[in-house]
């Protein structure tokens, strides 16, 4: 049954395309064809010849011939001019006794290849938002260029994971390193392209990206397991297939995982084409090989022969044959040694003819010549303003220079640009910037420039590195002169933009203030200088890892002034130092937002007591502890609940098997959500697996990753596979108290984060992840940090004395969670303050964030709201106490005396609190590590610190005349 469903929704070669008719009149005009077609006509419909526009006549007479002599199947434009392309067009159909399929390379737009077009934004570039939609609408402009010049098939997009930064054929080419990325934005950019009637192709199956040889030149070998390969490589296309994209081109690449025969590309493997792609995955439509002229299998297979093998392989296209008479004769030759058959041929014959129909080929395609040209270009600025406003990527700000104020003398330093561009002009019209430009053929000048610098008096130095090589061999092109004047230039309040392949800050790592901006033209300097003066924001994150750096990486910096200033803050910052001064935490960060506006935002402090370790920033991450109830747990069932895949109403039994015959089967996701199931608070896993001296025990626990010890739970300690069934089993037998009794419990948290896997299929740390922290940007949110970022960024959490024996340094300081690979419902979210906020904003916002919906604000409402009667819970959150008794009683009111009931939340216990008020409009964040020297410190807790800062935003902002329920 899933075969059939697949392919059918791969059908989408026959039927994705319809412009009119029907499949009566689509079998007529195929049968008419395919009928008149001879032996070797039949063959040469399945061949893709290269054609050029700027080649000059004798170019011309060569394709000529092959047109008339052997009626070839389709064309591959290459370079030229649009006219040009448009007019020799023209003539090949004209002489065509069946209508040419006419496909280009053109994965970012026809300005990858012909001059006077401009080129769209790499996907490179692209992956470094998060507007799936502009994605799509670039795909209907491309789409609409293609139809516009009669291209019918755009080899694009690539959705090759570019896992490997020193890839020399895909790197920008491809969408980034997220595999959710690269499949979302790729299924984006095909569905635009082929809503305009043109056959996308997703390429280059299985999977091009984690290779350091070019394909044109040798064959890369891939060496991970099938298993690898279905988890990463192949997810995007697998997601790709799903959608319909209308064609697929195959590889040149030796992975023995799939294909150990020595030096058999993929492209022309029966295991990999037919086996994997056609049988294992269900696909359907149009396959193309890859250019056979590329030495990735020209250097093995002659040209005949590989065009023999490709089509053994189960391909239907052969791209670019290096010889077409050579290939027809050996085909031929193997139909006659019964290698291959002329049934194989037709049927492929037939599924190339039926393409040609649903793309309109089966009437006359004359371009029209007039306006062409602006006609191609008339959306393509557009486009690539958008994306640039969206893709600023800030790296660095460890010297708080973003946003970026002019104060004082500012001086633009242009590496690698002879003359001043859109960048420099603008710097010194907004900036007053005195400029200093430094060629790559001149670096004479670097020393003076510096001299220059440095004795200057500037308060502020920005620096562009322009015009370097797309591709990352001799270090981009930039010579060693400049690379080393950026870096001598970090000394004088340094903001340095990096106008291309972001690989590139590799060179650039320790600069403190660093900005992506991904391409080099008027457009994407002219965002850059917008950024500066404030008119748009930085909201771009990395597409693929670099400088310690993992991809979806990026600091947010908004298009607002330094928060926090207003006098009115002053004692929002004496109650944080007085903390840090007392050792109620050795270092914080603060966030509030109110009406979507920053109003406070700072760091204070250091990552340890040691007045040596590193300064808190603004992006520093920390373990959320108990945060992460609301932040990954319940947020999820929220989406699983509108979903309509969670039932509140029904019972652990009916969703974990493990609770089956237990006496938690029939208690039910409200009480569990209310803390007042009768489930004990938590249930001590780690104390299993110590021996009496509080050391793990060598049968529970290892020292090395190895098989069956596999659960990472510290830095060089790793838990053995089998015991999360052990812990389950723990909380099942667990005792349980009485049911509507408010007892606050871990157990409530972790079993709602099993709830979140079994129906969504997925870890909760990945399904959040793809709900809702990729999707919005929030780049520092996750799980298991230390595989994502360099430990520099993360907050150390504490000294464990009971269990581990090491500081937790990325790893989540809850032992549970951590026996649970670090992934638990109630404990092991990271974030820093501002991607966090980022998540609250958007509840308070009623679902929606940057335009996009994630919850339905009556999902929001029912989970926010007080649900019982015996405590001050809503399901999940945290609230106020609504009882007066209680809050008599109390130190300080919870969270904080100024809150309103209708406010939300959570705190944590290693320190954090995250709270909403919708009556002010106010999103608050408080992070620090209080546990860090001994959980038994709690002076966060008996000063009411989290509270009374609260409490002084409140009255700040007030103040300010922002306030509007106190």
């Amino acid at each position: 049954m899933k075969r059939f469903a697949l392919a059918l929704c791969c059908l989408s070669v026959y039927l994705l395309f319809t412009q009119s008719g029907n499949p009566s009149s689509a079998d007529k005009w195929v049968d008419s064809v395919f009928n008149s077609l001879n032996k070797e006509e039949k063959i040469a419909q399945l061949m893709v010849i290269r054609a050029h526009s700027n080649l000059g006549p004798e170019h011309v007479q060569q394709v000529t011939d092959l047109i008339k002599k052997y009626d070839v199947g389709a064309l591959c434009f290459f370079q030229g001019g649009p006219v040009r392309q448009a007019n020799l067009t023209n003539y090949y159909q004209s002489i065509a006794k069946t209508p040419l399929m006419i496909t280009i390379d053109g994965e970012w737009g026809l300005g990858m290849r012909l001059d006077s077009v401009m080129k769209y934004p790499y996907q490179l570039t692209l992956g470094a938002m998060n507007d799936e939609k502009l994605v799509y609408e670039m795909g209907r402009d491309i789409g609409e260029q293609m139809k516009r010049i009669g291209v019918q098939v755009n080899y694009a997009p690539v959705v090759d994971i570019n896992n490997n930064p020193n890839n020399p054929v895909i790197g920008y080419r491809s969408f980034g390193e997220d595999k959710y990325k690269v499949a979302k934005f790729g299924v984006a950019y095909m569905r635009g392209m082929q809503d305009e009637g043109i056959m996308a192709c997703a390429k280059h199956f299985p999977g091009h990206g984690d290779v350091a040889v070019d394909s044109h030149l040798d064959l890369p070998v891939i060496n991970k397991s099938r298993f690898q390969l279905d988890t990463l490589e192949l997810y995007p296309f697998k997601e790709m297939f799903k959608a319909g994209v209308g064609s697929v081109m195959i590889a040149h690449l030796s992975i023995p995982a799939i294909d150990s025969t020595p030096n058999k590309p993929t492209s022309i493997s029966k295991a990999n084409v037919t086996d994997l792609l056609r049988n294992d995955l269900y696909y359907e439509g149009l396959t193309f090989t890859d250019a056979l002229e590329m030495k990735g299998v020209a250097k093995y297979y002659s040209g005949g022969e590989a065009s023999v093998e490709a089509l053994i392989a189960g391909n239907d296209m052969l791209c670019l044959p290096e010889n077409v008479e050579q290939a027809i004769d050996a085909i031929k030759k193997a139909i006659k040694e019964k290698r291959l058959s002329w049934d194989d041929i037709d049927k492929k014959v037939r599924r190339v003819l039926y393409a040609k129909y649903q793309l309109g080929l089966s009437k006359p395609q004359v371009i029209d010549t007039a306006n062409l040209v602006d006609d191609l270009n008339k959306h393509t600025a557009g486009i690539r303003a958008r994306v640039a406003a969206n893709v600023v990527t800030v790296m660095n700000n460890k010297a708080g220079l973003l946003p970026f104020i002019k104060s004082g003398k500012v001086a633009y330093v242009g590496i690698g640009t002879p003359v001043l561009n859109a960048f420099g002009t603008r710097l010194k019209t907004d900036f007053e910037a005195d400029t200093y430009l430094l060629p790559y053929n001149d670096s004479t000048k670097a020393a003076n420039i510096l001299e220059q610098i440095k004795n200057g008096s500037y308060n502020k130095v920005v620096i562009g590195v322009h015009n370097y090589a797309l591709r990352p061999g001799n270090n981009f092109g930039i010579p060693t002169s400049s690379i080393n004047l950026v870096n001598n230039l970090q000394a004088y309040n340094a903001v340095t933009f990096l106008f291309g392949n972001v690989y590139a800050a590799g060179l650039f790592c320790n600069a403190p203030t660093l900005v992506a901006m991904y391409e080099d033209d008027d457009i994407f300097q002219t965002a850059a200088a917008d950024f500066l003066t404030g008119n748009i924001e930085a909201k771009g994150t990395l597409p693929v890892s670099v400088c310690n750096q993992s991809y979806g990486s990026g600091i947010a910096v908004g298009k607002f002034l330094p928060v926090g200033t207003s006098p009115e803050f002053a004692s929002v910052d004496s109650i944080i130092q007085d903390g840090v001064n007392k050792k109620a935490y050795p270092g914080a960060v603060v966030i509030a937002i109110q009406n979507g506006v920053i109003k406070y935002h700072k760091a204070f402090g250091r990552y340890e007591f040691d007045p040596a370790s590193p300064p808190v920033t603004l992006e520093s991450v920390y373990d959320l502890a108990s945060v992460t109830k609301v932040s990954a747990t319940t947020v999820s069932i929220m989406k699983l609940y509108e979903q309509g895949k969670v039932d509140l109403n029904k019972t652990l039994g009916d969703y974990l098997p493990s609770m089956r015959g237990s006496d938690k089967e029939n208690l039910k996701l409200t009480d569990i959500l209310l803390h007042q199931a009768g489930l004990v608070p938590d249930v001590i896993f780690y104390k299993e697996v110590i021996d009496k001296a509080g050391n793990p025990l060598p049968q529970y626990v290892s020292t090395a990753s190895k098989p069956g010890f596999t659960i990472p739970i510290a830095q060089g300690l790793y838990l053995r596979n089998d015991w999360e069934d052990t812990m389950m089993k723990r909380i099942a037998q667990s005792p349980l108290g009485p049911l509507g009794k408010y007892v606050y419990s871990d157990n409530d948290f972790i079993l709602l984060g099993k709830i979140v896997e079994t129906v969504s299929g997925m870890p909760l740390d990945q399904y959040a992840q793809k709900t809702f922290y990729g999707p919005m940007g929030m780049a520092s949110t996750g799980f298991k940090p230390w595989l994502r970022f360099g430990l520099e960024q993360i907050v150390p959490t504490e000294e464990d004395k009971y269990f581990r024996h090491q500081l937790m340094h990325g790893y989540v300081h809850d032992e549970g969670a951590a026996m649970f690979g670090n992934v638990s419902g109630h404990a092991g979210l990271f974030s820093n303050a501002y991607d966090l906020a980022m998540l609250y904003q958007m509840l308070l916002n009623g679902g929606t964030f940057n335009g996009e919906r994630y919850l339905k604000k009556e999902t929001i409402d029912l989970f926010t709201a007080y649900h019982s009667d015996i405590s001050r819970r809503g399901y999940g959150f945290d609230k106020p106490e609504k009882d007066e008794a209680i809050k008599t009683k109390s130190s300080y009111p919870y969270p904080s005396a100024l809150a309103s009931p209708a406010t939300f939340g959570h705190t944590g216990f290693t320190g954090t609190c995250v709270w909403v008020d919708p009556k002010t409009d106010l999103v608050y964040v408080f992070l620090s590590n209080r546990v860090y020297n001994s959980r038994a410190n709690n002076l966060l807790g008996s000063m009411n610190i989290r509270g009374k800062v609260q409490d002084a935003i409140y009255r700040a902002l007030k103040k300010e005349g922002q306030g509007n329920v106190f």
